[in-house]
């Protein structure tokens, strides 16, 4: 079972699955015997259930021939046929548009066709797509609540940190990511904080901005592996006497890596360096986070649970300085029956060098905007 359930959005993508569905349903109900066989292979049982439709280069057949108003899709068209794992595709043709979140016309086919053969006909849709520079989603793992995954999104999250004690604060960020073609992705970030400042009591204002850019330098979905570089640049655009900002620009190059585990499971990794452009108020610092989780789904399409523990380390790259360890347990879950909106509750607890470290409630909601609008899908 993919470790990510995502799920269908846009017009285009709806168009995908219908029109997949329906020559399906065409094939399943005009004979018996036009069903694809368990003995033949994927082209064979594409040719036999889905070629009337989509035509036997994936680029569908001419709304003219086929009849009907809803359009077929192209899928040689990587941009969309690339990103949604496979159990997306598995859920809508087995139970229905209603599985995620669609509408009833789009039927459910697991009485007329076998699982074998519907995972059969969609390895060959997937062949469709040209390019393999295009990472598949079911390399799409989890967000964890610090450590960032490799795979390039499009999503919209707001974060919080609460720190109840030690001088109260709330920092809170906005973080939009917009995919660039098959390997990059670039980011916005839009800090938000309040605190404690006795005795003037709470103050509050915009931190500092970041700005970052993602490529992914390898993937592969055989062996469940991802690798990607960012390099990130935190601008001095907050209030550093409100204490919402730091006064001077930070550089954050780091690495990123995501593996996919038997039984669902998955680890990822992330470390860097943070370099301040001014040496003489802060030092550079290493840091390295690795995310430990599994993904467990109710049913067999279903709401995904997602626990996770993340191992937090960093160090300023000075003599004498000490590493500090936070351990960050937490739980990602979908909302939505679309799956598309995700929530994760954690808590960052220092582990040493405790002194002026206090444990923080982390949280986000998290938006995937590729796959549809805040209100659709549930």
């Amino acid at each position: 079972m993919q470790l990510k359930t995502r799920c269908w959005g846009t017009a285009l993508c709806l168009g995908v699955l219908a029109g997949l569905l329906f020559s399906l349903q065409v094939v399943a109900l005009s004979a018996q015997a036009a069903r694809a066989r368990p003995d033949q292979n994927p082209a064979q049982v594409y040719r036999s259930a889905c070629m009337n439709c989509h035509g036997p280069d994936g680029k569908g057949v001419a709304q003219s021939t086929l009849g009907f108003a809803l359009g077929v899709p192209d899928f040689t068209d990587c941009s969309f046929a690339t990103r949604e794992p496979d159990s997306d595709w598995l859920a809508v043709i087995t139970d229905g548009g209603p599985a995620r979140g669609f509408a009833r016309m789009l039927p459910a086919f697991h009485d007329a066709l076998t699982a074998e053969e519907i995972e059969k006909a969609l390895e060959h849709v997937r062949g469709f797509c040209p390019n393999d520079a295009w990472p598949r989603g079911d390399l799409n793992l989890p967000r964890a609540l610090v450590t960032e995954k490799a795979f390039p999104e499009d999503e919209a999250v707001i974060t919080s940190a609460i720190t109840p004690e030690g001088g109260a604060s709330v920092a809170s960020k906005i973080v939009y990511e917009k995919r660039i073609g098959p390997r990059n992705q670039v980011e916005i970030v839009l800090p938000y904080g309040f605190k404690d400042s006795q005795p003037d009591g709470w103050v509050n204002g915009i931190g500092d901005l970041g700005l970052g850019f993602k490529r992914v330098l390898h993937d592969n979905t055989r062996t469940g592996t991802i690798v990607s570089v960012t390099g990130e640049a935190v601008l001095p655009t907050g209030d550093e006497k409100d204490g919402v900002g730091k006064g001077y620009a930070v550089l954050e190059p780091f690495l990123t890596f995501g593996q996919v585990l038997p039984g669902d499971a998955f680890v990822q990794f992330q470390g860097g360096i943070e370099i301040p452009t001014n040496s003489e108020l802060a030092a550079k610092e290493a840091f390295w986070r690795t995310t430990l989780g599994r993904s467990i789904v109710q049913g067999a399409f279903g709401r995904t649970w997602s626990p996770m523990v993340e191992v937090i380390g960093s160090r300023e790259i000075e003599d004498g300085q000490k590493v500090h360890w936070d351990l960050l347990p937490q739980m990602q879950v979908t909302l939505n029956t679309r799956q598309h909106i995700m929530a994760n509750v954690g808590v960052r607890l220092p582990v040493n060098q405790r002194t002026g470290r206090h444990a923080q409630l982390l949280f986000y909601v998290l938006w995937d905007w590729f796959d549809g609008g805040l209100f659709e899908g549930w």
